[in-house]
């Protein structure tokens, strides 16, 4: 039971990927967890797509945290709490990107419950590092969530789109070279 513990700890303290996402999911259909509902509540929370009130969230966990103090490295208790909160943070982020294609960044802040500075900076840090694709108005106030694309994607829509325009090309000249065509024998026979 204290391995598993151990691992649901380190599991909800380290940062998002896939590898992290894939192994808090197995780790939730571990038979054994059932033995320790509180830390199966946990990963539930951060599997489930729902915003996590951190307020919420650290009332409930906050005692097992603190036992859990010295396995975290004692002094890094504190920074392991810090990192708790920013992988909530992280959650809550993506659980927005996923709902909205579009959202101010107050309402964004306001569901993170932080200030509209701090959820800029975070949403800004998730960019930058990949986990997740958007773009910031910040005269507008505007956060616009973008799903990542892949090369080739891109490359084929401009594939296609060129030929669209050059089919248009074509067409335009078959229409005009008609056109002169009708006009010159429009003129002979005048």
């Amino acid at each position: 039971m204290k391995v598993l513990r151990k691992i649901c700890w380190y599991l909800v303290l380290s940062p998002y990927d896939p590898m992290q996402s894939s192994l808090l999911n197995s780790t939730l259909e571990d038979k054994n967890l059932s033995e320790i509902p509180h830390f199966r509540l946990l990963l539930k929370q951060l599997v489930t797509m729902e915003v996590v009130q951190w307020t919420a969230l650290w009332n409930t966990f906050n005692n097992e945290f603190e036992n859990e103090k010295n396995m975290l490295g004692g002094t890094f208790g504190d920074k392991a709490a810090e990192d708790l909160r920013q992988r909530v943070i992280e959650h809550n982020i993506l659980v927005v990107s996923k709902y909205y294609s579009r959202i101010t960044l107050k309402r964004l802040a306001e569901l993170l419950c932080l200030s509209v500075q701090e959820a800029e900076k975070h949403l800004s840090d998730m960019v930058v590092s990949k986990a997740l694709v958007a773009k910031i108005d910040r005269p507008m106030g505007i956060v616009c969530f973008q799903i990542a694309k892949d090369s080739n994607d891109i490359l084929n829509s401009w594939s296609m789109n060129l030929e669209k325009l050059l089919d248009l090309v074509e067409k335009s000249c078959h229409q005009i070279h008609k056109e002169t065509m009708v006009h010159k024998a429009a003129a002979l026979k005048v």
